[in-house]
């Protein structure tokens, strides 16, 4: 397994990290049993991943804590708790209150990285005002080691709570969506983190658009009707295929992981199944080498200018 120093926090970390959310919810999704997941947990030990990610609501904590029974040293655990909907935010006492769930859950006296889940802009000031002020409370107290955000990247494709909240340089590692089909980070994030040696945490690097043929198609062609890519620049109907032309003969979701990983300030790149043999699979593809420049060249061509989608 290759390792990366996960920014300021100093922490070396796995490139590849087991997210426990998404569409499987290391199985429990599709009806699986914490067991099952826990087992998950297990497995990505065994391939050396290192980072496990999980939040409060994905349901999966509780699992993670199985899974890590007798093997805690082994791994850096990531959990988040979101801040609210609309006009209802959560309270500082309420996110103290998550921050002991999780302690609970995880079965673990701290959590390394602690993240506001799914901050939005019109969160961030409240953020900033109440909840921040009890996490660094509780990092005081030595129940998390490190304070962190992730963006709402579905309706954030833009990245604008993360832009504003890398200029005030308030959180030591940061989620982000970055993909083949949105590599707007490249220009919006990746710089400030950089600049401020703040950790980076990959979502998104294949979800429903990059693993699903049709739904790729679909995606596709609605950027190509709104003017966002130049239809002269791709196949309409298979926009990705030139990719198996690259050494190995990469499959889209093996050529998606590679894209993120090689990425110049891409840190962890988050993979999440339910099956060991994907998980492997998965973790091969993360640690395949990057994609020829002229393929790479070609994607930015065909997508460097598009923010408008997250491609889930």
């Amino acid at each position: 397994m290759q390792t990366v120093r996960l920014g300021r926090t100093g922490l070396e970390v796995s490139v590849a990290g087991l997210g426990c959310g998404g569409h499987s919810r290391l199985g429990m999704a599709r009806g699986r049993d914490v067991h099952h997941a826990a087992d998950m947990v297990r497995h990505a030990l065994d391939l050396g991943i290192t980072f496990i990610d999980t939040a409060r609501a994905y349901g999966t904590e509780e699992a993670v804590g199985l899974g890590l029974k007798g093997r805690r040293d082994e791994a850096v655990i990531s959990t988040k708790a979101g801040v609210g909907r609309g006009d209802r935010l959560v309270s500082a006492a309420d996110m103290t209150r998550y921050v002991d769930e999780s302690l609970a859950k995880l079965a673990t006296d701290n959590i390394d990285v602690f993240l506001l889940h799914g901050l939005t802009l019109p969160q961030y000031d409240h953020a900033v005002a109440e909840l921040i002020p009890a996490l660094q409370r509780a990092k005081e107290a030595g129940k998390i080691r490190f304070i962190a955000a992730s963006e709402q990247f579905g309706g954030d494709t833009g990245h604008a709570m993360l832009q504003r909240a890398l200029a005030d340089d308030l959180f030591d590692v940061v989620m982000v969506g970055f993909n083949i089909l949105n590599p707007s980070a490249r220009q919006r994030v990746f710089p400030q983190t950089q600049a401020k040696d703040v950790g980076t945490l990959i979502m998104f690097a294949v979800r429903e658009a990059l693993s699903h043929p049709a739904e790729l198609k679909k995606v596709v062609g609605e950027l190509i009707d709104r003017g966002e890519v130049d239809a002269a620049l791709v196949d309409r109907e298979h926009p990705l295929r030139f990719l198996r032309n690259a050494p190995g003969a990469p499959s889209t979701v093996e050529a998606a992981y590679r894209f993120c990983r090689h990425e110049p300030g891409a840190h962890v790149i988050l993979t999440g199944t339910g099956d060991p043999e994907h998980l492997k699979d998965n973790v091969e593809s993360i640690l395949a080498p990057r994609l020829p420049r002229d393929m790479l060249a070609r994607l930015d061509a065909m997508f460097g200018k598009v923010d408008s989608v997250s491609g889930n």
